[in-house]
């Protein structure tokens, strides 16, 4: 469901919850019965969490000044894994 908003000449402004994409353009005031036209507005964006303002931010940075790696050189080898146990079980040809 979504929630669209409605104005009304006499009583103001009111919302209502209808299916995604249902929404007519005037629907009947619940005070006064009068015609209430659709309202348009951004969507609520405001609460958005700071981990992800600030990965937008990064990534808008990174256009015109993207970060550049200054150590090279190949990578730092990986340390030795033993085997697992049950590799001695299988059979060998």
């Amino acid at each position: 469901m979504a929630v669209y908003e409605y104005s009304c000449a006499c009583c103001g402004r009111f919302e209502e919850r209808l299916a995604m994409g249902s929404a007519p353009g005037t629907r009947d005031c619940p005070t006064c019965g009068g015609d209430a036209k659709r309202v348009y507005s951004p969507p609520g964006l405001a609460f958005t969490p700071a981990s992800v303002v600030a990965s937008r931010e990064r990534e808008e940075r990174s256009r015109e000044a993207p970060e550049v790696v200054v150590r090279g050189g190949a990578p730092a080898p990986r340390a030795a894994q033993p085997p697992h146990p049950a590799l001695a079980h299988l059979p060998r040809p």
